[in-house]
């Protein structure tokens, strides 16, 4: 398959509409979690209702995105490209006149099933098109680039919420989507494998998703039924099993979405496991994070976008160079010290209390988000590398369906599980500042069921007024103790990301090596 010079006409084109397209793709995931207080608030929603809003979107991509791959190598890379854009944009459009939280969630799967197709479009047009020598600057362009336009995200979404504005987070991607549609259909050659099969696995699709659904659903329950319920025990059974099932059929089928060869080869292996662990803490960190600074630190939701500006910077300076560098001298030791640069940062923001809002910033959340922005400057661009140069370029569009797949799976889990956790580790320490007061038990009671909306909690009708500070001071503490534990428990995932690398990753040239190339 010929490949362009990354500085060719041809190149740049290729490069703009990937970007173009991903950072549409992002600019949505970063900028919804700083408008969530200002959509909890417009739509009624609970806690739970949040959760399972970023899980919709995040389901959907999980389980297809692996066939969005697939389909990318069989059918036409670009023409999968541009069909996943077009759903996106379209999912996009029917998200911002959502009426209430159910149509959202239903809208948000369309988006899921445009952006399954799309995501992985973008790397596999960079790594089946630009040559091999100029790739790994290609992507560290694009990590870059995507990564900027991601964090920057926040701003645009604080600035929007503040304004009462926040459905157009949402409509704002349908002119970028026309945008990267015009350059795909104008300037940009087809690219597909001939000899390709066109089977698709739709066993496989359906396994997953009802699998990551099933275990979704037992998390979000059991803050409100316990652990001791036969809904969280069925809905934990039955998606296990789904999930063994998945791995069966991928093992069995002539036509896997997910060729378990791939994962003969460690580096692919090391890399998926990475990118597992990072971005479960990743996602975690940066969505109560932003909940924190605005629900209980009292920023407002522009401020809040803004104190990610430093992140944004440090990818814009730093991720481009270390793609080059690790071309040069190998991914391995970046992808050790990048992880754990980043953990330090999310364990450095675990620790802030109560602050006196964004005066505070420079001394208070200022250097973790700067140690957390150095850390993963240094690992997309390497990591994404990794993955993509461990299988040929056959398996180009197969291996970053499969590494995003990770990358959502990751968020759905991590979604659900700290979802469940942050709820009853508020409850749990709202229910200890409550014990040592003097209100009456059915007052408890009411302020107790507001943990459920996490840092919306309202004080209850019927409060004494006189006490509705006392109140406020309770949310307030339970949700930084639930803020802190769960921000720990990111940083672990971090560390154990960077101990993955250093267990499975080396320096080695690994597309020899590769299976069935």
């Amino acid at each position: 398959m010929a490949t362009v010079a990354l500085g060719s006409r041809e190149g740049k084109w290729i490069m703009a509409s990937a970007i173009t397209a991903s950072s549409m793709a992002f600019i949505d995931g970063t900028a919804l979690n700083v408008v969530l207080p200002s959509l909890q608030q417009g739509l009624n929603a609970t806690g739970a209702d949040i959760f399972w809003i970023l899980n919709a979107y995040l389901l959907m991509l999980a389980s297809l995105i692996l066939i969005g791959g697939s389909l990318g190598d069989k059918l036409g890379r670009k023409k999968m490209f541009m069909l996943g854009i077009f759903i996106f944009i379209l999912g996009s459009g029917l998200c911002g006149t959502a009426g209430n939280v159910f149509f959202l969630i239903v809208f948000r799967v369309i988006q899921g099933i445009g952006g399954a197709l799309m995501i992985p479009g973008s790397l596999s047009l960079i790594s089946s098109s630009i040559d091999e020598k100029e790739r790994g600057k290609a992507i560290g362009t694009w990590s870059a680039v995507t990564t900027a336009v991601t964090i920057g995200g926040p701003v645009l979404g604080g600035a929007l919420g503040d304004a009462g504005l926040w459905r157009y987070i949402f409509f704002i991607n349908i002119p970028i989507g026309v945008v990267a549609l015009i350059i795909l259909s104008g300037k940009v050659k087809e690219i597909k494998d001939e000899d390709s099969d066109k089977a698709i696995d739709i066993k496989g699709a359906l396994a997953i998703a009802s699998s990551l659904a099933l275990l979704t659903f037992g998390f979000l329950r059991i803050p409100e039924y316990g652990f001791n319920n036969w809904q969280v025990y069925c809905s934990f059974v039955a998606g296990l099993l789904l999930l063994c099932t998945f791995v069966w059929i991928e093992q069995n089928s002539k036509h896997p979405m997910m060729p378990l060869q791939l994962f003969k080869v460690t580096a692919f292996t090391g890399a998926n496991l990475l990118t597992f662990f990072l971005y479960a803490g990743l996602g975690a960190g940066m969505l109560f994070l932003s909940l924190n600074l605005v629900q209980v630190q009292g920023y407002s939701q522009l401020e809040s976008g803004l104190t990610f500006l430093p992140f944004t910077l440090l990818m814009v300076t730093f991720a481009r160079y270390a793609g080059k560098q690790a071309d040069k001298h190998g991914p391995r030791l970046f992808l050790i010290a990048g992880p754990f640069v980043a953990g330090l940062g999310l364990l450095a923001l675990a620790f802030i209390k109560q602050t006196n809002g964004p005066g505070a910033y420079w001394t208070t959340f200022f250097p973790g988000i700067c140690l957390f922005g150095l850390g993963m400057s240094f690992t997309v661009a390497p990591l994404t590398a990794t993955v993509m140069g461990a299988v040929s370029d056959h398996y180009s569009g197969t291996a970053s369906g499969v590494n995003n797949a990770v990358t959502r799976i990751s968020g759905v889990l991590a979604n659900a599980i700290f979802g469940a956790l942050a709820v009853l580790l508020f409850t749990a320490s709202l229910s200890k500042e409550l014990g040592n007061s003097s209100f009456a038990a059915q007052d408890k009671k009411s302020i107790l069921a507001e943990a459920a909306n996490l840092g919306n909690a309202n004080v209850p009708a019927g409060i004494a007024a006189d006490s509705n500070a006392v109140v406020i001071q309770y949310y307030h503490h339970g949700f930084i103790d639930a803020y802190m534990k769960i921000m720990l428990m990111s940083a672990g995932l971090c560390f154990v990301g960077a101990l993955m690398s250093a267990l499975f990753i080396r320096n080695t040239a690994i597309k020899t090596s590769h299976p069935n190339t």
